[in-house]
């Protein structure tokens, strides 16, 4: 049955209308509403794929494809057969001048050097995550966007979600009170999305084909090209490309990189969260050339405003590949205790925030944030809609932002910061030491051999 509308239900519900509305401002004319960027997309496989047909649903030309592998470059140039194609994108953004946008998807390494290239040509740009390869390149991209005026978007699809919003609006209403932790935990590494813990491969394959190696290495060190592991606990599988390049240093951000951007987001957005003043790590062996097979990351965060300091502790593995004797599986185990879940299993993936007056659990944008233990939400009392939601989605959101709009959710003011923190974890995994963090500097206040880490050499005709 419906209810009659009040008064005092109607204006609530104009008031929450026109802020969305207003933060979300699709046009300074109509006719800018009609008209359609022109944009180019650089990597059109995999994660690139999806922004491609994203970004064309939100309303867009396809003006130009980028991608190292000709098969993907012409699965691509089917479905938009009037885009020019290119395998190198220096070559595309200097000789295409009726680009107006770019969206980037190349695996990490190649995200900063095509990014800013774009901005510094004057070009809005959609970035993957985790946004950029190392915490100094994180940092350049912000204040290039910043100066050039770019609009810009970095892939954390979610921050977009009703679900974000929800668990925004119950820990800044005081539904938990003060946080005083924060437990992410993830199942990229249990469930082996891609190959950690291994040293480079021996020997040499072919290149095939449709494969510019070249191209792809890129910036990175010179590594002769594998096809697939011959033998141990990963035969039969790819070694670099597609897709598992994720777990090798020179390319990748591991698990870290790869998830932290999507799982912090939450937390940086709903606490406030600034840069962290230090960050230490634990883990399986780390290997020179890739990740380590599970991972246990501790941040401290300071006070910002009212909001308490806090830590945040992420875990990658989960109990699925470490034994039941080891400190991996007894950590998770305590967070399955700490979560009072009783006989439910802990989620794959998932977020914990402790508070002082109770703990929410979160498990992606796909549902919402509950009270834990799960009887508390019988009663609760939930906190009213205080955010804009977002009716244009991820993409199309920074599409509007590209023609005079409301800077998108994620833009590179907010998401350089983000991507700094999580990829500044990374470097106290390799490190193998507790970083006392000077953000201001960008430099372990306590151990400057870290140097190397912030900061990545480009191999020679890849300076940016």
């Amino acid at each position: 049955m419906s209810r009659p509308i009040t008064r005092r239900t109607f204006l609530r519900y104009s008031s929450l209308a026109a802020a969305a509305a207003a933060a979300y401002p699709l046009i300074s004319t109509a006719q800018d509403a009609a008209r359609k960027l022109n944009v180019a997309f650089v990597g059109v496989g995999g994660r690139g794929w999806g922004d491609l047909e994203d970004t064309v649903n939100a309303g867009c030309n396809v003006v130009a494809l980028c991608d190292v592998d000709a098969n993907h470059l012409a699965n691509a140039a089917k479905a938009h057969p009037k885009a020019k194609t290119y395998a190198d994108y220096r070559k595309m953004l200097e000789e295409q001048k009726d680009i107006e946008a770019v969206v980037v998807a190349t695996p990490d390494h190649h995200h900063f050097p095509a990014s800013m290239m774009a901005i510094k040509l004057g070009k809005h740009v959609y970035c993957e995550k985790p946004l950029t390869h190392s915490v100094w390149e994180a940092r350049q991209i912000a204040q290039a966007a910043k100066q050039a005026g770019v609009a810009t978007q970095m892939g954390t699809q979610a921050h977009a979600s009703e679900a974000i919003r929800l668990l925004v609006e119950w820990i800044q209403a005081g539904a938990i009170g003060a946080v005083k932790e924060v437990h992410i935990w993830t199942d990229r590494a249990a469930n082996n999305w891609w190959p950690q813990g291994v040293d480079r491969p021996e020997g040499q394959d072919p290149v095939p084909a449709n494969l510019d190696w070249d191209l792809w290495i890129g910036p990175a060190p010179v590594r002769p090209y594998k096809s697939k592991w011959t033998d141990g606990p990963f035969k039969g599988r790819d070694i670099y490309h597609p897709f598992v390049w994720r777990g090798w240093w020179d390319f990748g951000t591991c698990a870290l990189g790869d998830i932290g951007c999507h799982a912090l987001d939450w937390a940086w957005w709903s606490l406030n969260l600034t840069a962290p003043t230090s960050v230490e790590a634990v883990s399986s062996e780390i290997k020179k050339e890739s990740g380590p097979l599970w991972s246990n990351v501790a941040y401290q965060f300071p006070a910002n405003g009212a909001r308490p300091a806090l830590k945040l502790f992420w875990y990658d593995g989960r109990c699925k590949t470490t034994p039941k004797d080891s400190r991996q599986w007894k950590e998770m185990a305590m967070l399955h205790e700490l979560a009072q879940l009783g006989d439910r299993e802990l989620p794959e993936n998932g977020q914990l925030y402790v508070g002082d007056k109770g703990m929410i659990l979160s498990t992606g944008a796909e549902s919402g944030p509950r009270l834990t233990p799960e009887s508390r939400m019988k009663d609760f009392k939930r906190p009213d809609k205080t955010l804009p939601r977002n009716p244009l989605g991820h993409h199309g959101e920074w599409l509007a932002a590209c023609k005079g709009g409301q800077p998108a959710g994620s833009n590179f003011a907010y998401a350089g910061p983000l991507a700094e923190a999580v990829l500044l974890g990374n470097v106290a995994l390799r490190f193998g030491k507790k970083i006392e963090w000077d953000s201001v500097n960008l430099k372990a206040a306590n151990a400057p051999e870290a140097d190397a880490l912030i900061r990545t050499p480009y191999r020679k005709g890849w300076e940016v």
